[in-house]
């Protein structure tokens, strides 16, 4: 049993080292196919390892997404938010610093787990059926909270928002198998990349400092903490928001300006989201990321012996996807320069085009219907960046129809 689970959580790092490092193939894509292969894996094994597999690949998935968003701009939905302070460090050359600033956040998220595991075990399930009841409303107020954080553009805001809800509205009505895998690879991939190549961007000699040298005061680190604990239960029980929104909740919330900061806290929420979503899987049985409804699949009902187990896998592959990160950064940084900047967007755009066109559907019609969404998404995407607003607003195309499930 123990050589079972440490060979699972070991394939776990890996394949969340693969889905990472690569725009596109997310940990979400990996958990279908693993579930669709479960009646084959059953036979060979047993739930909990799987589920052990699932949780080791997830965590580490927080922890290495950040080396794309930062040094290629095509990230996930989670991670996107660090395109913007991370792409500026890129462009000084501190982007290996810019990642090792998300990775303090993600190892501090490891305690901050801990901290909030009794909690939500034991008071989740008191507070969630009054949460559900005023679940669209929360939501909408949510919602137009984060539009009312653009300083200057609130009204482009409020339009990238419904646009983006009206075409997650009309992807998820679609008859395509993963419709979320075009729209949200075209909105939040596809279209930096994109800018990225009509731009010409050209990235210079990165540093490698010491880690004893990137550091951040007690004072940040605290206040990146309580705005990371603040913010991150909304993503446990809110369905539709995810890290980014949660990050930008944290950063009003306490008025984080620090590029520094915002990269330690989007680090720390997007990890602490991953793992609570595992911990509100066995309090309340609700779902909140593709790995815990893969999981939710193996283990229809939890119990408080495997939530141990899982709660270990993300302690234990959160170090080690720490120091593998390092590791990992550190050659990038020292070869990212000598590589064609703009060349290398568009080969990353052309593995996101392949993906979409083989995963999302298995028939041809499907897959046209993908490719539409994906361009339709990208196109969108661009114009978000180009009105110069945060593309968290483009999250609508899954605020608006999850609102909509609740309230109708």
């Amino acid at each position: 049993m123990l050589l079972e689970l440490v060979i699972a959580i070991l394939l776990g790092i890996l394949f969340g080292t693969i889905t990472g490092l690569i725009p596109g193939i997310h940990i979400n894509l990996v958990a279908i196919i693993l579930l669709s292969f479960s009646a084959y894996l059953l036979n060979l094994t047993t739930p909990l390892i799987l589920v052990i597999f699932i949780t080791s690949m997830a965590i580490t998935h927080t922890f290495i997404d950040f080396i794309p968003s930062i040094f290629l701009g095509a990230p996930d939905e989670d991670s996107f938010l660090s395109i913007l302070p991370g792409h500026q460090l890129l462009l000084k050359g501190n982007a290996y610093s810019a990642i090792v600033f998300t990775l303090y956040g993600s190892l501090t998220a490891l305690f901050i787990i801990l901290i909030f595991t009794p909690i939500f075990i034991y008071l989740l399930p008191l507070v969630y059926p009054y949460i559900q009841k005023i679940m669209w409303i929360l939501l909408i107020f949510i919602s137009l909270f984060l539009i009312t954080t653009e300083p200057n553009k609130k009204l482009w805001a409020l339009i990238i928002f419904l646009l983006a809800g009206f075409l997650g509205l009309a992807s998820l009505n679609l008859d395509i198998k993963e419709p979320l895998l075009p729209l949200l690879t075209g909105l939040f991939g596809a279209s930096n990349l994109i800018i990225s190549i009509t731009q010409k961007t050209k990235i210079p000699e990165q540093k490698v400092i010491p880690l004893k040298n990137i550091r951040l005061s007690k004072k940040s680190i605290a206040k990146t903490s309580i705005a990371s604990i603040i913010a991150s239960p909304f993503t446990a029980f809110l369905p539709g928001l995810g890290a980014s929104q949660a990050a930008l909740i944290g950063q009003q919330f306490l008025n984080i300006k620090d590029q520094r900061e915002f990269l330690f806290l989007l680090g720390a929420i997007n990890t602490i989201v991953m793992g609570l979503s595992f911990i509100a899987l066995y309090s309340i049985q609700k779902t909140r990321t593709g790995a815990a409804v893969a999981i939710s699949q193996l283990l229809p009902q939890p119990t408080l012996n495997n939530l141990f187990f899982i709660i270990s896998t993300i302690i234990f592959s959160g170090i080690i996807a720490f120091l593998l990160t390092i590791y990992i950064s550190k050659i990038i940084s020292a070869n990212i320069h000598k590589i064609k900047y703009s060349k290398l967007s568009l080969s990353i755009l052309l593995i996101l085009l392949i993906i979409v066109i083989i995963f999302s559907d298995p028939t041809l019609y499907g897959k046209l219907l993908a490719l539409l969404i994906f361009i339709t998404s990208a196109s969108l995407g661009i114009l978000a960046i180009s009105s110069k607003i945060k593309r968290m607003h483009l999250m609508g195309c899954l605020l608006i129809p999850t609102i909509l499930f609740y309230l109708l």
